[in-house]
């Protein structure tokens, strides 16, 4: 190692920084965001209050159920998934924070010690002796100048891979909070359709007792005792299904929440159920803001054109630097004396000849993955896109339903007083009783189930519109 005095120690730092300065040019394509591939409106009518936005809509003024409420909490605190999506992010900032690094020269310290033999073949002096050696200072391993950048289309690769995980984490988190609140309503129209069943099997228990009593004075026959035993049968096998389905609502929803949660608040009815029906659906094009899975799939879009400029960067020549400063000494007590000072500095020069086209089949693949991840990126809009459509179209609909199914209802149970009259008076047949009353049971069911898709529905739209991620405590104005 020649010596190094302090002003060539200063030529050598500002030959690295000049060299990472120079570092700044990049071969990635200009990035331009593709036109979104959908309509400028939505097919159905979006109106809505416009001061409930989804975006800024807290999940706790969207759900005001304070069962939900904690059981959407322990869900975000529990979940495996979204755990996952969380330590996915750390994961992806971590290999950003590795790939950035490589930016700038690396600084080590160093130190070595030697002792060798030389044989009296190869003396000068005919003689065999031993040498020792001793170094110790501050070394810069190979680092390379980014000309081409190379190094920095790789750090923006990973910039975005990590904030596309970022960004898949969000998503991960409104999806989470639909599937816990429709799981649970699915558990809640369970238990009400449940509850209905016990009651008109033990009201059709009671009527069988009575149509017994008829038919052993001979007040009817058989074939009615036999269609009042059949309502009685099939009630309890509508009690037995509903049991096991809500058990296994339960079931799933005790896995979003990730735990078993006890203390809950009480209960309500789907028809108490007070969640924000009327938000409005604004353009299609609020979608490439709001919704977090979209801007997941621009920054995958983003990373693959970052990796198109390293794929063309390696066409180009691929310079390193050396380098080091430090005290050598044949003896260890030197190290430190006058003139012991010594130093090396060594540049390196790499260009791809032949390579059988490797570095072509690389800028090919890259250009590649560029493209699918536009085709995913459009995809992923359309998708956007058409879950708020599907959305607005059922909202009206199911609306519409819901009070049809309400007037129905009423409609049946008029029917089934109005038929136990006349099977009072000798009017009306045994047959046309129970037939009201099976009808009656069947309408009651379907109002209850009419009812959580309109909730479902609500919570639909709420999730395609980017709602769930703020947790805003303010109370909503009384619809």
């Amino acid at each position: 190692m020649a010596k190094l005095s302090m002003p060539r120690l200063t030529q050598l730092c500002a030959v690295l920084a000049v060299a990472g300065v120079l570092g700044g040019c990049s071969l990635a394509p200009t990035y331009e965001r593709p036109q979104a591939p959908v309509e400028t409106s939505y097919p159905a009518n979006a109106e809505g209050r416009a001061e409930l936005q989804a975006v800024n809509l807290g999940w706790r003024q969207f759900f005001p159920d304070q069962r939900l409420q904690a059981l959407i909490a322990a869900a975000l605190e529990n979940n495996r998934d979204l755990r996952t999506a969380a330590l996915n992010i750390e994961e992806a900032r971590a290999q950003y924070q590795i790939t950035r690094a490589d930016l700038l020269p690396n600084l080590n310290v160093t130190g070595n010690a030697a002792r060798s033999r030389t044989a009296a073949s190869q003396s000068l002096t005919g003689q065999p002796y031993i040498s020792n050696s001793y170094q110790v200072g501050l070394a810069v391993p190979a680092y390379e100048l980014d000309f081409f950048g190379r190094v920095r289309s790789l750090k923006d690769a990973a910039l975005a891979s990590y904030l596309s995980t970022e960004e898949a984490q969000k998503s991960a988190q409104i999806s989470l909070v639909a599937q816990v609140a429709q799981a649970y309503l699915s558990e809640r129209s369970y238990a009400e359709q449940l509850l209905l069943a016990e009651q008109t099997l033990k009201s059709r228990e009671d009527n069988i007792q009575l149509a017994q009593k008829r038919l052993d004075v001979g007040a009817s026959s058989a074939l009615d005792f036999r269609l009042t035993q059949t309502l009685v049968e099939s009630a309890r096998v509508a009690k037995a299904q509903l049991e096991r389905q809500r058990a296994q609502a339960e079931n799933a929803l005790t896995l979003l929440v990730g735990k078993n949660v006890g203390g809950l608040p009480p209960a309500q009815l789907l028809s108490d159920e007070k969640i924000v029906t009327d938000i409005p659906a604004g353009l299609p094009s609020d979608l490439l803001t709001n919704r977090p899975d979209i801007r997941a799939a621009e920054q995958t879009l983003i990373g693959a054109n970052a990796n198109i400029g390293a794929a063309r960067a390696a066409f180009f020549p691929k310079i390193s630097l050396t380098g080091s400063f430090g005290s050598a000494s044949s003896t260890l007590g030197g190290l430190f004396d006058s003139g012991s000072g010594a130093w090396s500095f060594g540049p390196q020069l790499s260009l791809p000849i032949f390579d059988f086209g490797r570095n072509s089949a690389n800028l090919d693949l890259a250009e590649v993955r560029k493209n699918k991840a536009v085709v995913s990126y459009e995809k992923t809009i359309q998708t956007a896109f058409r879950e708020v459509a599907d959305a607005l179209v059922a909202r009206g609909s199911l609306d519409d339903q819901v009070k049809a199914q309400e007037a129905f209802l009423n409609a049946q149970q008029e029917r089934l007083k109005l038929t136990d009259l006349r099977f009072k008076n000798g009017i009306a047949s045994s047959l046309d009783q129970l037939d009201a009353q099976r009808d009656l049971f069947s309408a009651q069911q379907a109002l209850i189930q009419a009812r959580q898709l309109r909730l479902n529905n609500a919570i639909d739209l709420y999730k395609a519109l980017g709602g769930g991620l703020n947790e805003n405590s303010a109370s909503v104005a009384a619809k």
